[in-house]
């Protein structure tokens, strides 16, 4: 998982953000599908 994400995911935890948690979960899965060959 990148740097940048990882911040941003406990930045949003901590600040119990649970939209901005829900929304960087989407990008880390959509991230996931793009770069793996299926």
């Amino acid at each position: 998982m990148p740097n940048w994400l990882q911040n941003q995911i406990k930045k949003a935890f901590y600040e119990k953000n649970s939209y901005q948690v829900k929304l960087l979960n989407q990008c880390w899965y959509y991230y996931c599908r793009k770069n793996t060959p299926s």
